[in-house]
């Protein structure tokens, strides 16, 4: 997966500018110029093509056995992570061992507190990171229940490292448990519960469109 391809690039300036705009206090003429550009391109995008991310998925799935994340598989624009989406965060990961290990850094648009990230995107972070150890596992699976304890405040601007592993399975159900440490200190730990589904299933939830 290209971070030069220009679907990603477009996604990388705008997720700049949505962590530019909350960091700072333009006055007023470049809040009018900000909102008239942004109408402006917002009419170009809506009378491009539609983008059928369920086709793409489906795609996918049937040329690998289990969904890529790809560009052009449609799963690169999911919402917490996908380099193809303008409201994703920061994170790159790994496999390292039976771990996923992976860095997150959450910026300014997903500050709660002062110097504090908000618990919501912390949790969504969570997901992703226990997302990818079913991606280690090749299961697709859905997210049945995740569970975030708040152990110190989240900081904001740093890296921060978080590991999911596997630690059980019951039938369809698959165990998994994550920390996120920032300097070695543990500040956030997590459970989450999968439930496993055909490969055809995962990719294929009715487009409510």
């Amino acid at each position: 997966m290209s971070r030069d391809d220009p679907r990603f690039a477009a996604a990388a300036a705008l997720r700049e500018l949505n962590h530019a705009f909350v960091a700072h206090d333009p006055d007023e003429q470049l809040l009018a110029t900000l909102t008239t550009r942004a109408a402006e391109l917002t009419a170009k995008v809506q009378a491009a093509p539609q983008r059928d991310r369920l086709a793409l998925m489906h795609a996918s799935v049937e040329h690998d056995g289990f969904p890529s994340t790809t560009q052009l598989s449609g799963f690169a624009d999911r919402a917490v992570v996908g380099p193809g989406n303008p409201t994703s965060i920061d994170m790159t990961a790994r496999y390292e061992g039976g771990e996923v290990v992976a860095t997150v850094v959450l910026r300014h648009a997903f500050e709660g507190a002062p110097g504090r990230a908000h618990g919501g995107i912390v949790a969504a972070a969570f997901d992703e990171v226990t997302g990818y150890v079913i991606g280690m596992l090749r299961e697709p699976a859905y997210t049945g229940e995740l569970t975030v304890r708040f152990e110190h405040p989240v900081p904001v601007h740093v890296p921060l490292e978080m590991r999911a592993r596997l630690v059980g399975r019951e039938r369809r159900k698959l165990f998994i448990t994550a920390e996120a440490t920032h300097d070695g200190a543990r500040v956030a730990s997590c459970r989450a519960t999968y439930i496993t589904v055909d490969p055809s299933v995962f990719a294929g939830a009715p487009d409510p469109r």
